[in-house]
């Protein structure tokens, strides 16, 4: 279904670099997490901050590709849902959260398992009713990657999702990424990836190979040396084929929203609505907003107030 978006940017805001490094220079208020660490299957960890105010209700926030729970996007993200009544959660993907996680390899993009032990560890509890999953860019490739994976066999408790500038084809997003007006971007998320490697090869010697390491410049070369072995996939383009959330699309059965602007230079063209049976799925294609940005006037965000309005309506 395709929704008619309500976004407007502020008119000091024009253009997707603007809109999308704004959001990231909001000065947001702390918010007073309790961490608690989830021992996995695998003998791995992820570390989880709780904003908690004794509601039924919960929103868990993944973040995006070399984020974390404190970034303003996500700290907005849970003040504003604080503000509603609503308890968060918002994990830190493996190696994410300040301490590196104890495997050789880190977090990627489908990484479901982390987050379906995450909703297993909270639906145990029994503390809440009604969750929500709110995640952006790579963490909202993971949500809905999630979902279709577990279609009509997902914990009751779990109501909606809204995902915000979401890679839905992960190939076409990195072939969008490495053009020339985004290498801004580009050269800070390889420096944090060379950073991690370089931090696991002196950690684990023998098990890790960072040799040649400040050479890799983008992701294909450092997908198809690290990501994809590490992870058990062939190739790059496995990786980011089985990946894709695309893909699971058709499976997901509770409403989930995709809201990806037409001016996001991270997305490419399978990553907006194509037709298709997808009767939970909601699209929301603004004309403008960047990349995890859709800021508003007085330091708000868009994202904060969409997410909370569409995930209570069901």
């Amino acid at each position: 279904m395709l929704l008619e978006s309500s976004y407007r940017p502020p008119r000091y805001l024009l253009g997707a670099d603007l809109q999308t490094i704004s959001t990231r220079l909001r000065r947001m208020e702390a918010v007073a997490y309790r961490r608690e660490r989830l021992e996995l299957a695998d003998g791995d960890f992820v570390d989880l901050d709780w904003s908690q105010q004794y509601s039924r209700r919960l929103v868990i926030i993944a973040h995006g590709m070399e984020g974390h729970s404190r970034r303003p996007y996500v700290l907005g993200m849970a003040h504003a849902f604080k503000n509603a009544g609503w308890d968060a959660l918002a994990w830190n993907m493996r190696s994410c959260s300040g301490e590196s996680n104890r495997l050789p390899g880190f977090y990627h993009a489908g990484m479901t398992a982390d987050l379906a032990a995450i909703v297993d560890r909270v639906c145990a509890s029994a503390q809440y009713d009604s969750i929500a999953l709110v995640g952006f860019s790579l963490g909202g490739n993971l949500i809905l990657k999630y979902l279709g994976e577990a279609g009509a066999g997902l914990a009751g408790e779990v109501k909606a999702a809204a995902t915000f500038s979401v890679p839905c084809d992960l190939a076409q997003s990195a072939v969008e990424i490495h053009r020339w007006r985004n290498r801004f971007y580009l050269r800070r998320f390889m420096r944090h990836l060379r950073a991690k490697v370089k931090n696991k090869a002196a950690a684990m010697p023998g098990l890790i190979d960072a040799s040649g390491i400040d050479d890799i410049k983008d992701l294909y070369a450092f997908d198809e040396r690290y990501t994809a072995p590490m992870h058990g996939y062939a190739s790059a383009e496995e990786y980011w084929r089985l990946n894709s959330c695309r893909r699971y699309l058709p499976s997901i059965r509770v409403p989930a929203l995709i809201a990806n602007a037409e001016n996001d230079t991270f997305l490419g063209g399978a990553c907006y609505p194509q037709g298709g049976d997808l009767s939970h799925v909601y699209w929301e294609v603004p004309a403008e907003g960047g990349h995890v940005g859709f800021p508003l006037r007085h330091s708000r965000c868009w994202m904060e107030e969409r997410a909370r309005e569409f995930v209570e309506g069901f």
